[in-house]
């Protein structure tokens, strides 16, 4: 491990210095987090190899390719290179245990492409940047998702102990994929001849055997989550609550996500003399719509069903009493 460790690392600094011309043995040791002088042993290496770096010696001075020289690699056009950078999210690669491989990645693909191609990349990579988490939450820490990719990756079954509710359930499983939705990993197992999703958070034991096991040749990781998400959120909403909004409160239901803000708007009536509106949204159950329509405050009343109504009412004098 640490001899590829050091070819990954020497070939890294080499393509650093090709893409990025001049740096400090101070820069490259700070990147790598090694020590200055590890990284003046890599530059004797690599001058060892036949490989043109020079030290300019004195303020600005630094290490330095010999001017023309280039590593080669073909294949990708302009419009595929853009792509590549932007498709790189460092987060998720991280908890993936692929951070290295990303930055190498990137390295290699900016030394290889032609000079025009390089700043199209890299000007894509300057001015768009994908953030997978949404507003007010970090991404989950997954400690078991790199065991679990490798056995993705493998083809490899797993042992799983996975917490539901107070207790942990066992189950054996044929690792298809993982997919990240909204900074939460999921895995898209198969049990037996059923395939299910399972929160990684959730894995709180994991056992990764030598067993391999077939993958399903006609298994379509997009598609299954596709309609698996799909039908999950319309069997989300069992029943309907009839609200009524100021504007504060309409403009405030996108909190409850966009299926109910989109109803909202497509039911709403037209509004009072005071600017309220009546409107239909899809409600979980009468205990979740609850906590929901806690949210919107003053600005909502509901009018059905009456057992929301009275859970909320309910709710909101013991909200009143315990900090009255």
């Amino acid at each position: 491990m640490g001899l590829f460790m050091r070819a990954s690392r020497l070939l890294s600094i080499l393509l650093m210095l090709q893409t990025r011309g001049r740096l400090t043995a101070e820069q490259l040791a700070e990147t790598f987090e090694v020590s200055v002088r590890t990284i003046y042993r890599d530059i004797d290496e690599l001058s060892a190899a036949n490989v043109p770096v020079y030290a300019d010696r004195g303020p600005g001075g630094g290490f330095r390719l010999l001017d023309g020289f280039r590593t080669k690699l073909t294949g990708l056009t302009e419009d595929e290179a853009e792509t590549l950078f932007i498709a790189g999210l460092p987060g998720p690669a991280s908890q993936l245990g692929l951070a290295d491989q990303l930055l190498s990645a990137q390295l290699k693909l900016t030394a290889a492409l032609p000079e025009k191609t390089r700043a199209g990349a890299q000007k894509i990579a300057r001015r768009f940047h994908l953030d997978p988490v949404d507003w007010f939450r970090s991404a989950e820490q997954a400690r078991l998702l790199p065991a679990i990719a490798k056995a993705v990756w493998a083809d490899l079954r797993i042992d799983i102990a996975y917490r539901r509710g107070e207790r942990a359930v066992t189950r054996r499983l044929n690792p298809l994929g993982l997919v990240l939705k909204a900074g939460t990993w999921y895995l898209v197992a198969a049990a037996g001849e059923q395939k299910r999703t399972y929160r990684v958070a959730n894995i709180v034991e994991l056992t990764v055997s030598e067993e391999r096991f077939a993958r399903p040749k006609e298994f379509d990781l997009v598609g299954f989550w596709t309609d698996s998400s799909r039908a999950y959120e319309v069997g989300l909403w069992r029943d309907k609550a009839v609200l009524r909004l100021s504007p504060r409160g309409m403009t405030r239901l996108e909190r409850l996500g966009a299926q109910v803000a989109e109803a909202a708007r497509a039911s709403a009536e037209p509004p009072d003399g005071k600017g309220w509106m009546r409107a239909t949204v899809p409600i979980e159950s009468i205990d979740q719509a609850a906590m929901d329509f806690l949210q919107l405050g003053t600005e909502a009343e509901v009018l059905l069903p009456k057992a929301l109504r009275r859970r909320i009412a309910s709710a909101a004098r013991e909200m009143a009493h315990i900090n009255g």
